[in-house]
């Protein structure tokens, strides 16, 4: 009698079919028994399931299971996120290290309201169309929470004080863990209401000690700061990578690099020169990151992890260990670079003529920083005027070729923090913004343009940056707003980019009141986010565009370089097929990783602030009112920055009424009021550097004296009234000429 064959070892497709039709967690032994496999057909299989892995067509749940990638074991553990207003309970998996978007699924309970946010159980999920329904199999103990704060010791008893500005509370601590009162701790959550108390985990230190704050802001949202052995081993050995010899030479090129004076990676380069047409030849020399850092390796899953670089005043946390970041990637003066090249032709209107992309080898001229360079160019004279001219030159073509486009023009401050080398605040204050910074930004835009461009040419992948239009119910916000002064607002209007303009060429510069306008305008737009779907960039006034030129600082970049190298046959560091198709996904995560670092830049800058604030509390301060609530309004101190609380509480015992189109709280007997964009002296009452929370008071006690109550519609005694509104952060269109 025959022996009936063995299966043999399966191809991926057999094995991705068999892990999403399995009824049971699919880990290797049961790939391996399901296929009946020979010991040594098993070590191939281990093989094959990295190289799956890798990848991208599987992932590994915790148990050492595999499932699809973007999907979800058929068993896993969920904790219940949200109940919808129609009584659905949502969850989300309770570990997820996978690259993608957290998914949601919609639990099918046993039991009407059996379930609570927080509750963990173990469930069978089912995908079921673009979704998934999990089916709860097991209630799971609690994890514990942990929370960020501070210790306080009184008496003989501790307390802990959250980092969070809206957190009010303290926490009877039961058990230190060793740390000491002032200590920056990581706590865990435990207990039930009333009788919640927090067990120290983790000592983090001084909080207040020089470079603590972003310390804060990283352990807060969990931001990697420290690279795995096997990732900085890699990147060690990429490192040593020959150039090539089939690299385009164009080290005979004086190309400048201009960036902040602190900068420590420098991703591009830039050089021009006359074009016989009267328009202008011109090289945007990028770093080569997709030669070191190829796709599915070590480097690359924890580029991917991280999303982009996080800046902070005392530190950045990298995307790529410093061996590439800050030495072999980054365009250095004097040093041979591998760079991926934009040659750009510029005609005498400032258009873009045409485009071609290379792999080349470049030595850098020069690394300037932006004042330099400027100071340069002013003066007509120095080391590297003679390379400065034409750039200056072309630039203005694309500077003309810009105003005729009409973006988005915000003249809005940033705050820069400048410290000492021990980490010292020195000063804070707007950042002064000059022409050679509109010089890089512009130079940037045209090579962002034409890497879209080029990709749409080869019907390539692209990975764009999308900015869409004003939603109907914004504009609607900004028309009622902008009513309030007397500004008309036209709803029916074509609305693009020069609308907004124009708004504030109306007003004109010295009305006192167009700062509050243009942070409205910039409230108005959306958030932009990566996608590989065209929408275009409002923003702008760009039908295509995509962000190539930070590869060693943003993912985006470099998917876009992966995507060049493959669309025009330019060597290895392709983009896979398996990246192609996963560009939504990847898309989604990078984005979410993005407002990530810009909220941990946001808050450590006003820790920052708020530290630098702390020796002026019980000082008069000149302010101006950012934002008006029912419950007071936030101001911000002139020229420093720091948003800060004036409670309606503070403003006496009358009785304020809130107007919410207008944005303001007016007295009802004084007829007092206090509007968005008014500029007043408050007394700085508290300054929190670990919260990065100021707290204002109106000078002299004034409106301190308890005055009559009414009744009614408003605000009493700091008691919300029926309208209740939301304070929105609007994403950044414009940062330091680097993020769009």
């Amino acid at each position: 009698m025959a022996k009936k064959p063995r299966p043999g070892l399966p191809t991926q497709a057999q094995i991705l079919d068999f892990i999403t039709q399995s009824e049971v967690p699919a880990g290797k032994r049961e790939i391996a028994k399901a296929f009946g496999l020979t010991a040594q057909e098993k070590i191939a299989l281990k093989a094959m399931l990295k190289d799956m892995a890798d990848e991208g067509l599987i992932d590994s749940a915790p148990g050492r299971a595999f499932h699809k990638m973007g999907g979800l074991p058929k068993v896993t553990v969920l904790r219940i996120a949200d109940v919808d207003d129609g009584g659905n309970v949502w969850a989300v998996p309770d570990r997820w290290e996978a690259d993608g978007p957290v998914p949601r699924l919609r639990v099918r309970e046993r039991k009407r309201g059996a379930l609570g946010i927080g509750e963990r159980i173990l469930a069978r999920t089912e995908e079921a169309g673009k979704g998934w329904i999990a089916h709860p199999m097991k209630v799971l103990a609690k994890a514990s929470e942990q929370i960020l704060g501070v210790l306080r010791q009184e008496g003989e008893r501790f307390w802990l004080t959250g980092v969070e500005k809206k957190e009010r509370r303290e926490f009877p601590v039961s058990d230190t863990g060793g740390a000491a009162a002032g200590d920056l701790v990581m706590a865990e959550m435990g207990g039930r209401p009333p009788r919640i108390t927090v067990r120290v985990v983790q000592r983090l230190g001084d909080p207040f000690a020089p470079r603590s704050f972003s310390l804060i802001a990283i352990h807060k949202l969990g931001i990697p700061d420290v690279f795995s052995g096997d990732t900085l081993d890699e990147a060690k050995r990429v490192s040593e990578l020959p150039l090539g010899e089939d690299r385009e030479d164009l080290t005979h090129l004086p190309i400048v690099a201009i960036d902040p004076v602190d900068a420590r990676d420098h991703d591009d380069a830039v050089w021009a020169a006359p074009h016989e047409d009267g328009g202008w030849q011109a090289v945007v020399a990028i770093a080569d990151v997709s030669f070191y850092v190829r796709p599915g390796s070590e480097l690359d899953r924890e580029a991917r992890r991280r999303g982009n670089s996080v800046y902070f005043p005392d530190r950045v946390v990298p995307m790529l260990p410093e061996i590439l970041s800050a030495e072999v990637c980054s365009l250095k003066e004097g040093e041979d670079r591998a760079a991926l090249v934009c040659h750009l032709h510029i005609s005498k209107s400032g258009k873009l003529a045409s485009w071609r992309f290379a792999r080349a080898r470049v030595r850098i001229a020069a690394n300037l920083a932006y004042e330099e360079a400027q100071a340069t160019i002013d003066a007509d004279a120095g080391a590297m005027i003679d390379v400065l001219r034409p750039l200056w030159a072309c630039w203005r073509a694309l500077a003309k070729a810009r105003d005729a486009r009409e973006p988005l023009d915000l003249d809005l401050p940033e705050r820069r923090v400048v410290l000492d080398e021990q980490g010292r605040i020195m000063s804070v204050a707007p950042r002064e913004r000059l022409d050679a910074h509109r010089l890089i930004e512009d130079y940037m835009i045209a090579a962002n343009v034409a890497a879209a461009k080029a990709l749409e040419a080869k019907k390539a992948p692209v990975m764009y940056r999308v900015h869409e239009p004003p939603s109907r119910e914004k504009l609607v916000a900004l028309k009622d707003y902008l009513e309030t002064f007397d500004v008309p607002f036209a709803l029916g209007q074509l609305i693009r980019p020069a609308t907004f303009n124009h708004i504030l060429d109306r007003i004109g510069p010295e009305a006192d009141f167009r700062p509050q306008v243009m942070e409205q305008v910039l409230r108005t737009q959306t958030q932009a986010y990566y996608a590989p779907a065209n929408q275009g960039h409002f923003g702008l006034s760009l039908g295509s565009y995509a962000h190539f030129t930070s590869p060693i600082r943003r993912y985006a970049d470099l998917v876009v370089h992966r995507a060049l190298v493959a669309a025009y046959g330019l060597g290895e560091g392709g983009l896979t097929k398996a990246d192609a198709e996963a560009m939504e996904q990847i898309g989604t995560t990078i984005s979410a990783l993005e407002r990530r670092a810009m909220e941990a830049e946001r808050d450590t800058i006003d820790r920052y602030v708020a530290a630098f604030l702390a020796e002026r509390v019980g000082e008069t301060v000149s302010a101006r009112i950012t934002g008006v609530q029912n419950y007071g309004f936030f101001a911000t101190v002139e020229g420093i920055g720091g948003d800060g609380l004036m409670s309606v509480r503070d403003l006496g015992g009358e009785y304020f009424r809130f107007d919410e189109a207008a944005r303001t709280l007016t007295g009802e007997d004084s007829g007092e009021a206090y509007a968005l964009g008014q500029r007043l002296e408050l007394r700085l009452a508290e300054a929190n550097p670990v919260s990065g929370a100021l707290r204002f008071e109106l000078p002299g006690g004034k409106g301190a004296a308890p005055g009559p109550r009414h009744l009614g519609k408003g605000i009493k005694g700091g008691r919300k009234d029926r309208v209740v509104t939301r304070r929105g952060r609007p994403g950044n269109i414009r940062h330091n000429g680097k993020r769009r």
